[in-house]
């Protein structure tokens, strides 16, 4: 069976490709796919995913599954944990960009999505699943993007007309990884994370139509 492996920072510069396809016998495990490398990742503590689903070396395979292999952020030293919450409280961005402060940044990119057109917003949410998810997101893009911290934050409940319902926060090296990485973060939740909207005008409201949540 056919598995591609993806490769970020040195492990993408050791293959010389940031992507592989390996050929597994059926049954084949992660630890199976890191072997079958011939030492590429040896020496480098990683951090595995299936289909973007953090995943064990005992993890089984698929064929035409996608397996990352995330090695720590580049520069020498570790990235903030990734810090996601679901909350009933007003949202503040300036304490969320000071979560992501970091000394190597030399660029913190910040989005407020907020309320618009109609009086007030209404979220629910699966909030344990939806923290867990947003989390996740957070952890590949500082990967991905090579980040130096990532936060996110999504408000459950009504949310009037120009506040703000999700905000999030990325800090990097470099200006283009900041947005990139803040990008992927909000456009991500938005398909990922189990989290509904109703629009309210007076005493009327509807649910927003959506899509299946994108996984993998």
């Amino acid at each position: 069976m056919e598995v591609t492996v993806r490769l970020f920072a040195v492990l993408r510069e050791r293959a010389g490709a940031p992507e592989l396809v390996l050929d597994l016998p059926d049954g084949a495990r992660v630890r199976d796919a890191i072997a079958s490398l011939s030492g590429l990742a040896e020496g480098v503590p990683l951090v595995m995913a299936v289909n973007r689903e953090y995943a064990s070396e005992d993890t089984a395979l698929d064929p035409g599954d996608e397996l990352a292999l995330i090695p720590p952020v580049s520069g020498g030293s570790t990235a903030a944990a990734p810090w996601a919450r679901v909350s009933s409280e007003p949202l503040a961005l300036d304490a969320l960009a000071a979560r992501v402060r970091d000394p190597r940044a030399g660029a913190v990119v910040t989005f407020s999505g907020v309320t618009r057109e109609v009086d007030r917003l209404d979220y629910e949410a699966y909030a344990e699943m939806a923290e867990e998810r947003m989390a996740a997101i957070a952890a590949d893009a500082l990967a991905v993007h090579e980040l130096c911290a990532v936060a996110v934050e999504h408000r459950v409940g009504e949310v009037p007309l120009s506040e703000p319902s999700v905000i999030v926060a990325v800090s990097a090296p470099h200006r283009g990884e900041a947005f990139a990485g803040a990008r992927e973060v909000i456009d991500r939740v938005k398909a990922e994370a189990p989290i509904w909207k109703k629009e309210i005008e007076g005493e009327e409201g509807r649910w927003v139509e959506g899509r299946p949540p994108e996984i993998g």
